[in-house]
């Protein structure tokens, strides 16, 4: 029997962006069907993700985050090694692993950067929710 619960794993970080792939995700699969796991950021979400899809609880498992940069540290080594994490989680466990992951070149905190990257956090949800049930439909064919 196909699995029909799907995991939704979002990081905290910049939440109140991230929290619209969530809304975008539930416009497609109905909200009965989807399990929400808060992390802090985005590096924690392969090894979440990694540990939800080993549960057979799942047919697939969406993880979301907005990486910036901080100023720190070079963000497209950290959005890379998140990237990295979510395939390895899901060629480890059989099960997909679809990211929902952007890393901006430009990002600034205003207000007219947040909504440009609310309203698209809310298609790249719609988005990650289409391709999981896809690939859910593909692999019960192939069994």
């Amino acid at each position: 029997m196909t699995q029909t619960k799907y995991a939704f794993v979002k990081a905290s970080w910049h939440a109140d962006i991230v929290d619209q792939a969530l809304v975008g995700f539930l416009q497609v699969i109905p909200e009965a069907d989807v399990d929400v796991f808060e992390v802090p950021g985005a590096l924690e979400m392969p090894l979440i993700a990694r540990d939800l899809a080993k549960t057979g609880k799942y047919a697939a498992v969406a993880a979301a985050a907005l990486v910036v940069d901080g100023g720190i540290y070079r963000h497209d080594f950290v959005a890379q090694a998140v990237l990295d994490g979510l395939m390895q989680a899901g060629l480890e466990t059989g099960v997909p692993i679809l990211s929902v992951s952007l890393t901006p070149h430009h990002f600034q905190e205003t207000e007219h950067h947040i909504n440009i990257y609310r309203d698209h956090f809310i298609i790249k949800g719609q988005e990650a929710a289409k391709a999981a049930l896809q690939i859910t439909q593909l692999r019960a064919s192939i069994a």
